[in-house]
């Protein structure tokens, strides 16, 4: 991981940190803070629908940094993660700008639900029009008065309805700044990709917002373990790029992933799980065994290649063809990882795979299901 640093030369020039910058109207010096309520929608009686935000300035000038969590709804790791920013260890900012959003879809939130009230998917709104369809008006807002705002940008997701991620950034490694970003937040796994046509992240890089996501946990659940490690990644990229004073914390091992696949269902029943995320797993090794509703054993599933667990399913129901693995398939060799694991000893890494597991039965498999 590189050493921190600030914008020097002439590009520093063209950063968006200005002396004052404005957001949702509202006018933030340097070494200020403000609390804005940014108007994205209005009720059926009229009222204005707003969006609670922060930022966050520091006396120097330099990056100007976008947060975002909960843009489905459901997922609230992200918000406890900023809260926890702001309100544990002291938020000093040396130079820089905050802009913090704990909740993007405040309709969903307010309802427990992961989409909008017209159905639609936000993180697949982006980067939506004025005069589009609710989701795309309030894509528009959040483009326009945060994510245009900034120079980089962080974006917090869980897995989608029963199911649980080990924590891992998602990225499009192709884009150099948007590498640098990805490497500065600090955590082992790192998947390449472009995201989805229409998510916030894809929009916010093809906006020259260089932008990555952290998937960890699962919906409903505010986890904290993930919060840990959501908070030290945050102060990493924070002291990577100057705006806070001292050195990031690297992760135990760093693993690029250009591949993921999923283990399926071949037969519907119930399952008992044989790994966890996070996991470190072998070629042809049984991660789960499918039983009959009265207790016979049915199917083994084994993993196809080596790999490590990046997300599960917390369903222990099954038809065939349902997603039970997800397994990131590293450049490097698992042995070498699990070296580089070991060595490292870190609490944090070891948490997460306990603290995750508690969302499965997890136990070794029999006699049987070895065969």
């Amino acid at each position: 991981m590189k050493s921190p640093r600030t914008a020097k030369g002439p590009s520093a020039a063209k950063r968006k940190d200005k002396a004052v910058l404005t957001v949702g109207g509202v006018a933030v010096r340097r070494g200020e803070s403000a609390d804005i309520r940014l108007k994205i929608s209005e009720t059926y009686t009229g009222e204005e629908v707003v969006l609670p935000l922060r930022v966050v300035r520091g006396r120097a000038p330099g990056k100007v940094i976008y947060i975002t969590a909960a843009v489905h709804g459901d997922e609230l790791n992200g918000t406890g993660i900023i809260h926890d920013l702001l309100y544990g260890e002291p938020l000093e900012l040396v130079a820089g700008t905050l802009i913090l959003a704990p909740v993007v879809n405040i309709f969903g939130f307010e309802h427990n639900e992961r989409y909008l009230p017209d159905r639609r998917d936000l993180n697949r709104s982006f980067p939506g029009t004025s005069v589009g369809s609710l989701a795309s008006r309030v894509a528009a807002v959040i483009i326009r008065e945060i994510i245009l705002r900034a120079d980089l940008g962080v974006d917090f997701h869980t897995a989608a309805f029963q199911r649980t991620n080990f924590p891992n950034v998602r990225a499009d490694l192709t884009l150099p700044a948007v590498r640098e970003l990805a490497e500065a937040f600090g955590v082992t796994l790192i998947v390449n990709g472009k995201g989805p046509e229409g998510s916030l992240r894809r929009a916010a890089c093809a906006a020259d917002v260089p932008t990555i996501i952290l998937e960890a946990g699962e919906p409903y659940k505010i986890e904290p373990g993930i919060l840990a490690l959501g908070v030290r990644g945050l102060r990493n990229v924070l002291r990577h790029y100057g705006l806070l004073k001292g050195q990031p914390t690297p992760p135990p091992y760093e693993a690029k992933i250009r591949k993921t696949i999923w283990i399926r269902a071949a037969q519907g029943g119930i399952l008992r799980f044989h790994v966890a995320p996070g996991d470190f797993i072998e070629a042809r090794q049984a991660v789960a065994t499918t039983y009959g509703i009265l207790g016979e054993q049915k199917d083994v599933i084994t993993t196809p290649s080596e790999g490590i667990v990046l997300g599960m399913t917390t369903m222990p129901a099954v038809k065939p063809g349902e997603p039970i693995c997800h397994v990131a398939l590293p450049a490097q060799r698992i042995a070498r990882l699990r070296r580089e694991n070991a060595a490292a000893k870190t609490t944090l890494q070891d948490r997460l795979r306990r603290d995750l597991a508690t969302s499965l039965s997890v136990s070794p498999p029999t006699v049987e299901s070895a065969d």
